[in-house]
């Protein structure tokens, strides 16, 4: 913990800047995570407490920013819960693969939060803390959006994820997922698309117009082939190739099949299922190779969606090709 408060003052170079902007210069932390100490009132401005709402506040020069002490985001631990479920589908020097269940997030947000895959992970492998971003994001490689289930990558050894998150920057990893989706989409296809992220509590991106320019956009690819087509709904194999924010969720939507579940991108594919049914069926680069089955819920629909009752007839996530 930063044993002592913090006094900031504004100078003329900071006029008309906004608060949560000038905390994370000045403390070095990300724009979030400062915002996080204007939300828990650990900052005050002229002595006055400033409240979340206040982030965008536009600060004027002899201004005095007091913080009260805070453990740094680095330094930030986990909660260890060995009572929830680890599945590991694959392991290997400095690696896990995990099999992340359908609404538990990847990593806790604060340091008391629980349920979430790092908790468990912790828990098991005390070792992971400090891997990576470290903190409350130790050991963690890339990330499955909350309702997204399947594969997930952690690193338990620094060197690992050095090489596993290059790898990802580089886009050397297959990843490949399967997704229910409105619609009949009887051919495979492949595509680039400028995404940008429009929303960001809930998240939200969208496709740029033709000729649009906004700063932050990236470009998102990905190909995919239709599995099975019923009459209005078909079961699709995606391979992103880059990893922007809603990726595929947001692509299929923008074609004109939205993912079953998804109310972001498809409300009216909303209620025909519990969540967005999205799953990371697999992750190949190097000696990292994993499959991961299909969620109970998504083989349901699966079945339910082919009209077959019986729960041994899933496709095999292994006969759709390497994972």
């Amino acid at each position: 913990m930063d044993a002592s408060p913090r006094s900031l003052q504004v100078s003329e170079q900071d006029r008309g800047r906004r608060l949560d902007v000038f905390l994370a210069e000045k403390l070095q932390l990300s724009r979030s995570q400062a915002r996080r100490l204007l939300a828990r009132e650990a900052v005050t401005l002229d002595g006055r407490r400033v409240s979340a709402s206040g982030k965008g506040t536009p600060l004027v020069p002899g201004a005095s920013v007091q913080v009260a002490p805070f453990v740094r985001p680095e330094n930030q631990q986990a909660v260890a819960q060995p009572d929830l479920e680890l599945i590991v589908l694959a392991r290997g020097e400095g690696w896990l693969a995990i099999d992340k269940a359908a609404g538990m997030p990847v990593h806790p947000l604060r340091e008391q939060e629980g349920g979430t895959v790092l908790n468990a992970l912790i828990a098991r492998h005390p070792e992971v803390h400090g891997v990576g971003e470290g903190g409350l994001r130790s050991g963690v490689v890339h990330r499955l959006d909350v309702e997204t289930s399947g594969a997930l990558l952690f690193a338990t050894q620094e060197s690992a994820w050095q090489r596993l998150r290059s790898a990802f920057r580089e886009h050397s990893v297959e990843k490949r997922y399967r997704a229910l989706v409105a619609g009949r989409l009887l051919e495979e296809g492949e595509i680039s698309l400028p995404l940008v992220t429009a929303r960001h509590r809930p998240a939200r991106v969208r496709v740029l117009a033709e000729g649009e320019l906004t700063p932050g956009a990236r470009l998102g690819q990905m190909r995919w082939r239709p599995l099975e087509v019923h009459a209005e709904t078909s079961l699709v194999e995606v391979w992103p190739r880059t990893g922007f924010l809603h990726q595929i969720r947001a692509t299929l939507a923008h074609l004109g099949f939205p993912v079953l579940g998804d109310a972001t991108y498809g409300p009216q594919a909303a209620e025909r299922a519990p969540r967005h049914m999205l799953h990371a069926a697999g992750i190949r680069f190097e000696d990292v190779e994993v499959a991961c089955p299909d969620a109970a819920d998504f083989r349901a629909l699966c079945r339910a969606l082919r009209g077959d009752p019986e729960e041994g007839a899933g496709v095999d996530v292994s006969a759709s090709g390497a994972a």
